[in-house]
């Protein structure tokens, strides 16, 4: 976390501006595409944004860990002390463990509703003992809370020029969007942690079990089956991301640079994966690097062309901790 960024942010406190470059530090480690998008964004409201991501991913690597070291119940154990870190955090507004500091300090900031915490950390109590989902809506009942309430919490950072409600769903289509084109990109690796996020009613109606996809990887040979039913699934992510666009345009102008860089660059992975004729059961496709480029230099001007037409006011908009503030948008507080 740079001090320009903290000082934007009028976070001040010595422990917590420590707590906010640990959650930056996660963000950018472990989520490189939305790192990138998230610099677009004005200085003042990255913080926040590295709090709920740093968070997601610091509960993430609890359940996701490969290192052969830890046990499943010492897994269970480490994301029940979590738990308990968040509700004290919550309700206290503050915590010895520096990234439920810096997720505490950001809900309060933004009065971001504490059941989309809760949520989240169910969803990721399931990753412990579920491997599976029968069908697409068994999937859809797991990523409300793994992804759909990501979308719900970013909304009062980022700003909207409509009601929130009216934005929420396409915030929340956003969110799974991006977690299903997670799940296509890597089959293989999700299948070594002993999990198979895609629809076995899915891949059933192409021929496809778990053993067919272990095979897959351990020979590193591709299967028509297979390419079928992950071409389907993309078909499912795509129409996600169409139930999502229309959100872009109800955002707070100077966020949806960020938003839409993230957007493009997601989709852009579903191309990989197309263009990689759908071998993420053996390996995981990249988007290249010229066209990530490509795609930053787009947002930078769309950030710059923002910033022109509705001015900088915004970086002096983000609230003090617990203030009585409207969040629905900080365009109708500067105008």
């Amino acid at each position: 976390m740079t001090d320009r960024e903290l000082d934007a942010a009028g976070v001040t406190d010595p422990a917590l501006r420590q707590a906010y470059t640990r959650c930056r530090q996660l963000n950018a480690r472990h989520g490189r595409t939305y790192f990138l998008a998230t610099r677009l964004l004005p200085v003042a409201r990255r913080p926040a944004v590295h709090a709920l991501y740093g968070f997601a991913r610091w509960a993430d690597d609890i359940v996701d860990t490969l290192d052969g070291t830890t046990t499943p119940a010492q897994r269970a154990e480490q994301l029940t002390l979590l738990q308990h870190q968040l509700e004290a955090g919550l309700r206290t507004g503050e915590s010895a463990e520096p990234v439920v500091s810096a997720l505490a300090d950001t809900a309060l900031r933004y009065g971001i509703d504490h059941r989309h915490f809760t949520d989240f950390m169910t969803a990721m109590r399931a990753d412990l003992d579920i491997t599976g989902y029968a069908t697409y809506t068994d999937l859809r009942t797991y990523t409300y809370g793994s992804a759909e309430v990501i979308g719900l919490q970013m909304l009062p950072v980022l700003g909207t020029v409509v009601p929130r409600e009216e934005a929420a769903p396409h915030a929340a289509a956003l969110g799974v969007a991006f977690q299903l084109t997670n799940f296509l990109r890597d089959v293989g690796e999700d299948l070594d942690r002993g999990r198979v996020y895609l629809p076995a009613d899915l891949l059933a109606a192409h021929g496809v079990d778990r053993q067919l996809l272990r095979w897959s990887r351990s020979t590193g040979r591709p299967d028509r089956r297979i390419t079928a039913a992950l071409r389907e699934f993309e078909r499912l992510t795509r129409a996600l991301y169409r139930e999502a666009a229309p959100g872009l345009a109800m955002l707070d102008p100077v966020s949806r640079p960020c938003i839409r860089t993230a957007f493009v660059l997601y989709g852009g992975i579903l191309d990989a994966v197309a263009a990689d004729e759908y071998r993420s059961v053996q390996r995981r496709a990249v988007v290249p690097r010229r066209r990530r480029a490509v795609v930053a230099l787009d947002g930078l001007v769309r950030v710059g062309t923002a910033r022109l037409r509705h001015g900088t006011a915004d970086e002096r908009a983000v609230p003090a901790p617990g203030s009585d503030t409207d969040t629905t948008s900080p365009l109708r507080r500067i105008a």
